[in-house]
């Protein structure tokens, strides 16, 4: 029986979620890690996925097993392990180093409203996807993508525009994912438009 979400973000079973704000309508699938994450209203992520410092737009569609986020090991040390920045784990320091954590952080990913994360996609730290972007199953993002672009490939390359440029500059502009949820309710049908008829109705139309 498919459970119905609402104003409360559903967080299914064998989740580890800490420092993450989830929004309404969202859903996180079973056996999820979130860690330092943002996901806004009506986005969901599918099974086994693993979020590090991310923030996630509304409505963002995210499949099974994506791993957005994968933490950098210090490159630029004469070690790559743990112990020279998880020293407490090996009782080799009484702190850790709290300013790699910090620097790992600021590594910020930015997710798009209405955007498609293919299954098994791997997002690295620091890329932006635009809105309404599509990035296909299996690709590994390590620049950013523009809105309405889709990728794929590893690494992931674009390979093609969803709509136009005119109609994506309309889509942008009319904002739809920002409309309440009664008014998205209202115009629901006109979701199964045409997209140049829906950017045409809405757009200097003005919102909600």
């Amino acid at each position: 029986m498919t459970k119905k979400l609402g104003t409360e973000p559903l967080i299914n079973e064998n989740c580890q979620v800490s420092n993450a704000e989830l929004g309404k309508y969202a859903e996180i699938g079973i056996y999820n890690v979130l860690e330092n994450v943002k996901l806004d209203d009506f986005s969901y992520t599918g099974r086994f996925c693993t979020l590090q410092n991310v923030d996630v737009g509304k409505f963002s569609n995210i499949a099974d097993m994506v791993r957005i986020g994968p933490v950098f090991h210090p490159l630029e040390r004469p070690s790559l392990h743990h112990f020279t920045y998880r020293r407490m784990k090996y009782d080799l320091a009484e702190s850790d180093d709290e300013s790699f954590f910090q620097w790992r952080m600021e590594q910020k990913i930015k997710i798009g409203h209405d955007t498609w994360i293919g299954h098994g996609v791997i997002i690295m730290p620091g890329v932006t996807i635009g809105n309404g972007a599509v990035v296909g199953s299996g690709a590994v993002v390590t620049k950013d993508v523009a809105p309405y672009r889709v990728v794929a490939g590893v690494p992931a390359k674009p390979i093609k525009q969803r709509f136009t440029e005119d109609c994506v500059r309309k889509l942008e502009e009319i904002k739809w994912w920002d409309w309440s949820y009664e008014i998205i309710k209202e115009r629901l049908d006109d979701f199964c438009l045409p997209i140049d008829e829906f950017t045409d109705k809405y757009f200097n139309a003005g919102g909600d």
